[in-house]
């Protein structure tokens, strides 16, 4: 694997072309799946080339949680009132950099979406999880799954859940069940996908794509095509890549994503000019909660010093451990509120009798723990967090000696990860250069796209799933109307 930017190809000296195509789609995840249907809805005849054996992508290995709001069915049936608006000042709130024309659009046609998805042929389960946890082991439809309820997103936005999960239990390949359906709808649609075949280079005509250029074992060819999207993936096996652009995901996080997360999707949109945008940009997580009792205790760094609230989505809180110095935080809880964690991602380092002997153990300096778990416990005593506002019912004095921490740094606790940039966008997945003029013929979506979730202290689980088929949608119909 590398860097290295594929050559293009002039179709003036492509002698044959094995096929031709309205639309061709490279990668059937999430996103391609849902660009391969949304194009042959609109009457396109459309090609999905796959380099794996069977279609998904890391899609297959998800959860099933689809981010989504604005007031869908779930929402209702549970008595959690949500409005377009709400959705939308939340999602500005937490983003880097909002892209506001793509967050409006997503915010206003969600429950268009929510329909659109149980069409497949499968319907969220119109409950609600109360607890909070990384992700909902059980079939319940909602969930809280993001910052919602967290200072000060919830004095920004009206809080609500928007973590649809689909009715799968558990927490992995719950979204597979979507990408069967899409794979039968694409077939009952007349979509043609070709498996173990990978786009290598692109077609071009000028300054438009026209084409793809494809290999499958020791078999090539090219294929003219009137639009071609990009869905394959981000980069995160893609260890020069990450060296590059998401170093941290490169100093021992459990990678999450499939072997094809090569970045190559990416690097054939810069071949044409491509701009990429957020390429710094990592989700990284070691949870710490469930038990949700661990969240009374607090977090603080190398100095002894609280840095988040925490409260937060656990992704929030692993990216401000990454701000913090040498990547160093520890989770401090008492014994009254001691329980093992349920994912056993962050270790026990031990336990003492007196916060003295803790803060010498870890090497925090003299005195830094103790003034600020002294600080913690008279406001929490009060049902008060002055300097993180953490959520009163997560406030509890940790003065129930002993002290145990855990160990949130960098290397010692299992971080998992996946990249978050990609190639820039218009609201329709058209890829942009970097003066925003479009390249013609060309379209990206998911997670080698850059769109609404941009840094792990503003996502929301979902969202990628959420994002991923909404803006696929767009890219399939927008790209069937160039016919």
């Amino acid at each position: 694997m590398s860097t290295e930017i594929p050559h293009t190809v002039n179709a003036a000296d492509v002698t044959e072309w094995s096929d031709e195509f309205d639309v061709v789609v490279v990668g059937f995840g999430i996103a391609g799946g849902c660009a391969a249907v949304s194009a042959a809805e609109a009457g396109a005849r459309v090609l999905v080339l796959e380099r794996a054996a069977v279609a998904g992508g890391t899609t297959a290995m998800a959860g099933g949680h689809f981010y989504l709001g604005g007031g869908t069915p779930v929402q209702q049936a549970t008595g959690h009132p949500d409005t377009p608006d709400e959705m939308y000042k939340y999602l500005v709130a937490v983003s880097r950099e909002p892209e506001h024309d793509k967050i409006r659009a997503y915010c206003d046609g969600s429950v268009e979406h929510f329909t659109w998805l149980e069409n497949l042929g499968f319907e969220f389960e119109r409950s609600f999880y109360p607890e909070k946890a990384v992700i909902n082991p059980g079939t319940e439809g909602l969930m809280y799954t993001g910052n919602e309820e967290v200072w000060p997103f919830n004095e920004l936005a009206v809080p609500a859940p928007r973590g649809h999960k689909v009715p799968v239990p558990g927490d992995t390949e719950g979204a597979k069940m979507v990408i069967d359906l899409l794979v039968k709808r694409a077939g009952d649609l007349g979509v043609q996908i070709r498996y173990e075949t990978g786009a290598t280079n692109l077609v071009v005509d000028g300054d438009r794509v026209v084409g793809v250029a494809w290999k499958r074992f020791s078999d090539t060819g090219h294929i003219r095509a009137g639009a071609v999207i990009i869905a394959a993936g981000g980069f995160v096996m893609n260890p020069e890549m990450v060296a590059t652009y998401t170093p941290e995901l490169g100093e021992k996080p459990f990678v999450l994503g499939n072997t094809y997360d090569d970045g190559l999707g990416i690097r054939l949109g810069q071949s044409v000019g491509g701009a990429t945008k957020h390429m710094d940009q990592s989700f990284i997580t070691a949870a710490i909660y469930p038990p949700a009792t661990l969240l009374t205790g607090i977090v603080v760094n190398k100095l002894g010093r609280r840095f988040v609230a925490e409260d937060s989505y656990h992704a929030r809180t692993s990216g401000f451990v990454m701000d913090q110095p040498d990547r160093v935080a520890y989770l401090i809880i008492d014994e009254a509120h001691m329980e093992p964690p349920r994912y056993p991602l962050t270790p026990l380092i031990d336990g003492w009798e007196t916060v003295e002997e803790m803060e010498a153990a870890l090497g925090i300096p003299e005195g830094n723990l103790v003034a600020t778990l002294n600080r913690y416990n008279e406001f929490a005593a009060k049902g008060e967090d002055p300097d993180f506002h953490k959520s009163p019912k997560y406030l509890a004095p940790q003065d129930k000696g002993p002290w145990g921490a855990f160990d949130l740094s960098l290397g010692k606790a299992m971080y998992a990860g996946f990249t978050m940039g990609g190639l820039s966008t218009t609201i329709d997945g058209q890829v942009r250069r970097a003066d925003d003029s479009v390249i013609d013929g060309l379209y990206a979506a998911g997670a080698c796209a850059s769109n609404i979730a941009q840094d792990c202290k503003g996502y929301s689980t979902g969202t990628q799933l959420g994002e991923g088929s909404f803006f696929g949608r767009r890219a399939g119909a927008h790209a069937a109307r160039r016919r």
